[in-house]
């Protein structure tokens, strides 16, 4: 059967005319990108990458084997126009390995470099690639002003670190000045897999054999998301800034409901919203409601997640590609959509791989690639 008349069996359309946008793809950093562009101070401290090889760039290659679109916005605009996709926002991959950096100064420095250039390859196809800034959290007026910045420069987003350094949990006051100038900056903050302290800071080398990989690539990527979402909603920070919006990133979304259904479930048996409760919280909602008005969540390859979708999350999820790194479905994303959302009326479909990502990036819809 045709993906097409896959879709068209449960919802009456043909999946080749609708338009969709990628809520997370990646950019292929040139590996001496910082040794060309730090301050020449910083230039013997630049991180070092080896050289890519030509790859597939898909399910049969490694992070080390990269489609040129990576690299080559030019490129990458013919490759998206062979998925299908019309228009994508950008996260780094190489710069990801970076946010477990401790030299504040180097991150900082390291951050701007990468910045700059991906506003000159976003520049390329302006309306169809959307760039999200690397944020630096160690001192907050630098963070601050990167971030304005780089939202000058038309960058879309800002990314923190998902896992914070340990001496900054995000249960401090140390954000507070800059939840509250991304709030003012109508400025998205994305929580990316693989940024901070915590199992990602060892991705290379012995990891404790292959139990201890798969324990990271499941188990603690989850775990680490979780926590820093219970610190950000339990703590009161979008009680105290109600229309600054978080991004989950890349840690599928299959959890979620669950997550905030027992969340939900413990705050209103200990009564956690009232002042006069044993176990008062500095918030008036339930978490599932702060997740609901503030939160969005990306996802790729989460089959249980395409499922919950009939009943949760339709206006907080946006579909993604990952490309150009081993996850991605290129080139046969309307395949992967056939088979894991062919299942969901249109107008939910619609959202998820197009006026989510539109909306909460405040983006224009651009003109479709061709098919």
């Amino acid at each position: 059967m045709a993906i097409a008349d896959t879709l068209q069996s449960h919802n009456d359309i043909n999946i080749d005319d609708m338009l969709l946008i990628s809520a997370d793809s990646h950019v292929s950093e040139p590996e001496d990108l910082w040794q060309e562009r730090l301050p020449a101070n910083l230039r013997d401290k630049a991180p070092m990458f080896p050289k890519r090889r030509a790859g597939a760039g898909n399910t049969q290659g490694t992070l080390n084997e990269a489609r040129p679109g990576g690299t080559d916005p030019t490129y990458r605009v013919g490759e998206m126009a062979q998925d299908g996709v019309s228009a994508e926002v950008l996260f780094p991959t190489l710069g990801l390995r970076l946010y477990a950096q401790e030299d504040a100064e180097l991150q900082e420095a390291c951050f701007r470099a990468y910045n700059d250039w991906l506003a000159e390859y976003c520049s390329v196809a302006p309306d169809r690639l959307f760039g999200v800034s690397s944020i630096s959290m160690y001192n907050i007026d630098n963070a601050i002003a990167e971030m304005t910045r780089s939202r000058n420069a038309g960058m879309v987003g800002a990314m923190i670190w998902q896992v914070p350094h340990p001496d900054l949990p995000f249960t401090s006051d140390h954000y507070e000045r800059f939840w509250a100038a991304a709030q003012d900056l109508d400025m998205p903050i994305e929580l990316h897999i693989l940024t901070g302290f915590d199992y990602s800071m060892n991705l290379t080398g012995d990891r404790g054999g292959p139990l201890e990989a798969h324990r990271g690539s499941v188990n603690l990527k989850t775990v680490g998301i979780m926590n820093t979402l219970m610190d950000l909603i339990f703590t009161g920070v979008l009680e105290r800034y109600p229309t600054l919006t978080f991004n989950v990133v890349e840690s599928e979304i299959g959890w979620i409901p669950f997550i905030l259904q027992q969340w939900d479930y413990y705050v209103q048996r200990f009564g956690s919203t009232n002042a006069d409760s044993p176990r008062p919280l500095p918030i008036s909602m339930l978490p599932s409601e702060y997740f609901d008005r503030q939160m969005s969540g990306t996802f790729f390859n989460d089959p249980v997640g395409g499922k919950l979708l009939e009943s949760w999350g339709q206006d907080n999820c946006m579909w993604s590609t990952d490309y150009p790194h081993p996850n991605s479905p290129w080139p046969r994303s309307r395949e992967f959509l056939a088979k894991n959302l062919g299942h969901l009326p249109v107008d939910t479909l619609n959202k998820l791989v197009r006026d989510n990502a539109a909306r909460f990036y405040k983006i224009k819809i651009p003109t479709p690639v061709s098919v």
